[in-house]
């Protein structure tokens, strides 16, 4: 048996030199102890000194290995030099075995890398600076921060490239990092008295904070995703969230009432010009004038996670106008719609079925891309009826302005937008129907849904129907 002490909690590298001469000499997961550097020493306990391998090549291993225990390396549990010497061992005689989630020991990892990442991210959102000045007069910022696992290493690096300019130290109870403006060093761990209690910059995060709560987001606000209560401690923001979370469903209420009938308040002073009884349209003279409304807009808590608003695209004489759900992951990156995997899908349909999208207006029934994240993914998620509602006063601006024939409906959301939510999209599906005020729709699936279909056969089915129902707009048009 042997027993490894490693000096550094989370040193990928010291861990690997040890593990290279634990393989080279050929000994198995089993009979190797690792002790936590930060357990305390057995000082009567039996010890043989492990040394590192250093230039000799000895076995080879997968990148995914490389990068996930690199991570995984800096979780909290003690078990973990264990389980990467486990997993390389086992990689030897299984190079796959890296991509076998179902296996137990791949699956523990990828758990702790994930939890590994997870309390970075909350370290980059609920880090504070607090303004010291020394004893020569020079401005310096501290902050205290108290992370779950040894992610100080990983994260600090961010600081020093956002802050750069700064002169500043993060203190954490198992290490602290500073940063002279030049070079990051690190150092001991330390206590929060350590760091001054309060500054003048607090009553700015508190006014700030109360700005923008938004009584939407009380329910993320509770959860691990956003603000879990174990980080309060560490915020001055957060002695308001009891006074906030008490205001907030009337808040809430009032906010949903308020959207479906106000512009955002960049154009509160056009509308208050306006002569009464003055239609909108008089307000927003042009798409463009409604772009730069849709990209300020603040009508819903969509806009604070996606990089920007999605406005529609086309000729405003358009006849055709093409109505989806909302932008997805490639939309929300390059502003235009209906140009990632769901847009190839409907470009590939339309010309198939004898349509030219530059003929045609095409938008969506919401203007943010809403998703959860989900490592380095940005997973979809469906608006809810408050958020259609919301952008329905956008969605009601492009049909004014462009004044289709015909307005196709691609899918659930868009037909509940435009029809009411009483309407189902199997109801209406491949026909025209007249809408409140007198415009024809037409509705069809979303070309997202053929990209879900598990099965072949029955995706290539849903496909030629989609086709169809695109051939019959040419009917409707009289094309």
């Amino acid at each position: 048996m042997q027993t490894v002490h490693l000096t550094s909690r989370n040193d990928f590298a010291e861990w690997r030199g040890v593990a290279r001469r634990l393989l080279l000499e050929a000994v198995p997961p089993d009979e190797v102890i690792w002790v936590d550097p930060g357990a305390p020493q057995d000082l009567f306990g039996a010890e043989q000194s492990v040394g590192q391998v250093t230039g000799r090549k000895v076995g080879t291993v997968p990148q995914r290995f490389i990068d996930w225990a690199e991570a995984g390396i800096c979780h909290s549990d003690p078990e973990r030099f264990g389980l990467l010497y486990r997993l390389l061992w086992r990689l030897q005689k299984d190079k796959e075995l890296m991509e076998v989630r179902s296996d137990p020991d791949v699956g523990k990892l990828d758990r702790r890398v994930s939890a590994v990442r997870r309390d970075a991210h909350k370290m980059k959102a609920f880090v504070r600076f607090k303004e010291i000045v020394d004893d020569s007069g020079r401005e310096r910022f501290v902050a205290w921060f108290e992370p779950e696992h040894f992610v100080l290493e990983r994260t600090a690096p961010f600081f020093a490239r956002r802050f750069a300019g700064m002169l500043w130290g993060i203190v954490t109870p198992y290490r602290s990092a500073f940063w002279d403006g030049e070079r990051l060093e690190f150092g001991d761990g330390g206590h929060k008295e350590d760091v001054p209690a309060d500054d003048a910059l607090d009553p700015v995060w508190k006014s700030y904070f109360a700005a923008i709560f938004n009584p939407a987001r009380l329910k993320l606000a509770m959860m691990k995703s956003e603000m879990p209560v174990k980080y309060w401690r560490n915020l001055p923001e957060a002695e308001l969230i009891p006074e906030l979370i008490r205001g907030a469903k009337a808040a809430e209420e009032a906010m949903i009432e308020r959207m479906a009938s106000i512009p955002p308040s960049r154009h509160l002073k056009q509308m208050e010009r306006a002569e009464p009884g003055l239609p909108v349209t008089e307000v927003f003279t042009s798409l463009a004038e409604v772009k730069a409304g849709v990209d300020a807009c603040r009508r819903c808590p969509l806009y604070e996670m996606a990089t920007q608003a999605v406005m529609g695209q086309g000729s405003a004489s358009a006849e055709l106008m093409f109505v989806g759900e909302q932008p997805g992951d490639q939309e929300d990156l390059s502003g235009k719609p209906f140009v990632g995997p769901a847009g190839k899908v409907f470009d590939a349909a339309m010309a198939e079925a004898g349509l030219d999208r530059e003929r045609a207006y095409v938008t969506n029934a919401v203007k943010h891309f809403k998703f959860v994240p989900k490592g380095k993914k940005r997973l979809h998620q469906r608006p809810n009826a408050g958020e259609v509602k919301a952008c329905s006063f956008w969605l009601g601006l492009e049909r004014e302005m462009v004044k289709p024939t015909l307005i196709v409906a691609m899918g659930a959301t868009a037909v509940s937008s435009l029809a009411g939510s009483t309407t189902t999209l199997g109801s209406v599906r491949g026909r025209v129907t007249v809408l409140a005020d007198g415009t024809r729709m037409y509705a069809t699936v979303h070309p997202s849904y053929l990209l879900r279909i598990p099965d072949r056969e029955e995706a290539a089915r849903e496909r030629a129907r989609f086709v169809e129902d695109l051939r019959g707009i040419k009917g409707a048009m009289g094309w």
